[in-house]
């Protein structure tokens, strides 16, 4: 289906004319409403901005916050480390505007996975550290790598994180387990060692761990009472129901049976049960939701048609009060604008064009995904 299928001006007027409750009911999340908070009980609290709570980490974030990645000059995400470890001056002047529009619209979370966004977000949020919680962890010396799974390594992964952010703290260490996952207990165990000995330190809150796989992850949750909150995946196409492990599902099918878990319970289910908070990533999967990938830097307004796409898909990821939080990279600061509306007017709820729509397109390019994309398609029915 595209986008001109449905006639422009009844989409926009279906927009206006929803109401609040005529589509609430299933768009509501319980861990929501703001009614019983105050700007003294949340980090930088905006009236119009939905908070959840994260978990058994007792912190309360924005239900969209902000992801650490955004488009550079290649179009892609910003990877690796800038020469000599300083920021170019393009890249910290898009960041601390980006970053200043997310402050204003009321986010409060933000995640980071590599050297370069640790100095890119530390430059943006010097002297106002507090408007924001963090949560970060170094790709270069993150456990993907073998020879990184020890305390020690995983001790300087976070101090190094900190130097970069010119911080003394992280309120979350979200350590990043291979994507797709299959570490056995033994060295979970390390992550947690090398947590409780920063934290002790007073280097790290709270712990957390992303991944791209399900059932690991779902392993490990409930293996580890440690583990305070999780990162992982979830687009407009991901439904809650429990999954068995097929032939087809390639990567669940590679994992060790002590890590399957029970795969058909859905991994909502677990984080509920076991008080676990959730943050989301890939909303727009990597960016192949969109028909153009636009390069770093991108000036102005995006198109309408891009603007209700985004929109309509996170409200869409929020319907699930599983989920604390969903965190979209952001690149510009009408994106900001755009994306903190599907909070803002999410109790309006959707139409039921808007889902056909939103439904249509997600499907169309979902068919379209590159081979090295095709791995979020395990994550459709969790």
């Amino acid at each position: 289906m595209s986008r001109q299928q449905i006639d422009r001006r009844e989409f926009v007027r279906e927009s206006a004319l929803a109401v609040t409750g005529a589509a609430a009911a299933g768009v509501l999340g319980t861990q929501s409403s703001n009614a019983a908070w105050t700007s003294n009980e949340i980090r930088n609290y905006n009236p119009k901005m939905h908070y959840r709570h994260l978990g058994k980490t007792g912190l309360t974030i924005s239900e969209v916050s902000l992801g650490g990645h955004w488009r550079n000059r290649g179009g892609g995400g910003v990877w690796g480390n800038f020469a000599d470890g300083q920021v170019p001056d393009d890249v910290a002047k898009n960041r601390t505007e980006v970053v200043s529009a997310c402050i204003d619209a009321g986010m409060n979370y933000l995640d980071i996975t590599t050297a370069s966004e640790c100095l890119s977000y530390g430059a943006a949020l010097k002297g106002r550290r507090e408007k924001m919680y963090i949560g970060a962890d170094d790709h270069l010396i993150c456990p993907r790598n073998p020879t990184n799974r020890n305390v020690d390594m995983q001790i300087r992964n976070v101090e190094q994180c900190l130097r970069n952010l010119g911080t003394d703290y992280l309120d979350i260490w979200r350590v990043q387990a291979c994507q797709a996952g299959g570490h056995p207990l033994d060295e979970v165990a390390v992550w947690v060692e090398a947590f409780q000995k920063l934290h002790k330190a007073g280097k790290a809150r709270h712990f957390g761990i992303s991944t791209h796989c399900r059932p690991w992850i779902q392993g490990a949750i409930e293996a580890f009472p440690d583990v305070e909150m999780v990162i992982f995946p979830c687009t407009a196409k991901t439904k809650e129901k429990g999954k068995p492990v097929t032939e087809e599902n390639v990567v669940e099918g590679k994992m060790l049976d002590g890590w399957s878990s029970d795969t058909t319970k859905s991994i909502f289910q677990t984080v509920r049960e076991k008080n676990v908070g959730l943050v989301t990533i890939k909303p727009f999967v990597g960016g192949f939701l969109f028909e153009r990938r636009p390069k770093f830097p991108v000036v102005g307004a995006g198109s309408e048609e891009e603007d209700d796409l985004v929109r309509l898909t996170l409200q869409c990821i929020l319907t699930n009060d599983a989920i604390t939080a969903t965190v979209p990279g952001l690149t510009t600061v009408h994106e900001v604008e755009n994306a903190v509306r599907a909070s803002y007017d999410r109790a309006l709820g959707m139409t039921s064009r808007q889902q056909e729509w939103l439904a249509g397109v997600t499907d169309e390019r979902w068919q379209q995904l590159p081979k090295e994309y095709r791995w979020l398609r395990d994550w459709e029915v969790v």
